[in-house]
Formats: structure tokens, C-alpha cells, sequence
């Protein structure tokens, strides 16, 4: 962090915004310092940055601080709402203590950057994400075993409401995380915490038929057991709410699953 904040105060008078994307973003690490490290101590920093300097800031939350998805998925960022919260693993957890830490300090007066937005991505797919190995989104890993074998894998369901294949997730394409991004960086008067999805749910058993038909090839679909060590800490459906980001004036269309799949194959 000192480094990059060096970087930073060295070209203080040629800085508007500062987006935070950065952070281990791996559901499966164990390493919880070092989560910490990265995803809450280095976060703080930038934000105690841009509350010195002015500058607005703009860091990303994750849907993985929902958890299970059995308080909902409305992006409430008061202290009370974060509190109920329960996420599954450290990289959820990390994102949620940093959320929780922004709306004590809102909620007490504290100093703040002049302009401040965290927001909740969900399932974030796109290219340039290929040195990312397993922690990958779906659809290369799909597309790759496709084109290699003519068959795509998803895991089986352990849960009694959903089928094999059934289970949801709300798919967004990187290029309508970037438009929101602009939009909020252009419309300063917008503060907060908010979901960044399409406020659809869609099934992997969609998502694999989408990449299926967008590679041009016939493939089959098999279905293999979900790992033990994600097994009970596995996300079976998760939706934005996204009432909040369009009250605030966000009016874009969000891109549909089939047009973003058959963009990034």
C-alpha cells in the first residue's frame, strides 16, 4: 500500500478518480492475513488517500458478501442491514468488513472522500481474465472443454431445490460494469453501496447452452460432483436488486446473457 500511495501523491494534481478493482479475489483462499492484508488494510488505505486528497473513490464490493442469500440481496448499506449479513468464505467475508467499516464511519460523520461508491459486483464475465486459471468465470472454462472434447462440465446440485444444472446466478458482462463505473464516476452527487448485476438470475444450464450455440459446436453436458471443500459454502442462487442504482439515475440496458456469451466467444 505505502508504495502505491506514493505513486499516487507523486501524481496527486493529475488524479480525478481512483477505481479499486484489485484484491484476491479467489472464493478458495484459506490465507486469512493475507485477505486481510490485501482486500481490507490496502483498501483503507486508498480510501484514507482520497479523504486526504479529494479525490473521488470508487473500490469493488462483491456479491459474495451475501453469503447464502437468506437475508436477501438488497444493497441497504446502512450498519444495521450490513450486520445481518453472514458471507461464506474470507474473500466475502474481507469485502463485507470493508463495507461494514464505510458505513460506520458514514453513519458517524467521519471525513470522507468527496465522492465514495462501493460496488457489489456479481457474476463478472469477460475477456483478459485468462491469468486468472480456476477462478475463471464459467464461460471460457466451458468453452475451452467444448472445443477440446465436444462436452461441457457443471457441477451437480447438492441442494434439494435446485436440478442439476438449476442452480442461479446473476451473469454480467465486464462491459456493463465498466459503463456503470463512467457513470458514476461522471455523476458525483451519487454516494453509496450498490449492487452491479442485470437483476436477472440465469442458470448455468443456460450459460453452457449459450456457449454451446456460440461456438458452433454440438456439445453435451455432463455433470460432476461439486468439490467437498466448496460443497457447504457454495452459492446456489444469487440476484441483484438493482432498484437503487436506477433510483440514483443508472438507465442503461444491461446486456443479455446469450449477447454476452456469443460477444466474448
Amino acid at each position: 500500500p505505502e508504495s502505491l500511495v506514493d505513486f499516487l501523491t507523486h501524481h496527486r494534481h493529475s488524479v480525478e478518480t481512483v477505481f479499486h478493482l484489485g484484491a484476491i479475489s479467489s472464493t478458495t483462499e484459506t490465507d486469512a492475513d493475507l485477505v486481510v492484508e490485501q482486500n481490507f488494510r490496502f483498501t483503507t488505505a486508498l480510501w484514507d488517500w482520497c479523504t486526504e486528497t479529494g479525490v473521488s473513490f470508487i473500490y469493488a464490493s462483491s456479491a459474495a458478501t451475501y453469503g447464502d442469500g437468506a437475508q436477501g440481496f438488497d444493497d441497504d448499506g446502512s450498519p444495521g442491514a450490513l450486520a445481518r449479513l453472514r458471507p461464506l468464505n474470507p474473500y466475502g467475508w474481507s469485502k463485507h468488513l470493508f463495507d461494514r467499516r464505510i458505513a460506520r464511519l458514514i453513519a458517524s460523520g467521519a471525513a470522507r472522500p468527496p465522492h465514495w461508491v462501493g460496488l457489489k459486483f456479481f457474476n463478472v464475465y469477460g475477456p483478459n481474465e485468462y491469468h486468472k486459471g480456476g477462478q475463471r468465470s464459467v464461460v471460457p472454462q466451458i468453452y475451452e472443454q467444448v472445443m477440446a472434447a465436444g462436452r461441457a462440465r457443471l457441477f451437480k446440485s447438492h441442494h434439494p431445490d435446485y436440478p442439476d444444472g438449476g442452480q442461479k446466478r446473476d451473469f454480467i458482462w465486464v462491459g456493463d460494469c465498466v459503463d456503470v463505473m463512467l457513470w458514476l464516476a461522471n455523476n458525483r452527487d451519487v454516494n453509496g453501496l450498490f449492487n452491479c448485476g442485470t437483476g436477472r438470475a440465469r442458470t448455468f444450464l443456460d450459460l453452457a447452452n449459450a456457449v454451446i450455440v456460440a461456438s458452433g459446436r454440438k456439445g453435451d453436458i455432463e455433470f460432476v460432483p461439486t468439490p467437498e471443500a466448496i460443497r457447504d459454502k457454495y452459492q446456489y442462487f444469487t440476484e441483484a436488486r438493482m432498484e437503487r442504482l436506477t433510483k440514483a439515475g443508472y438507465m442503461r440496458r444491461f446486456t443479455s446473457l446469450e449477447e454476452g456469451v456469443a460477444r466474448y466467444v
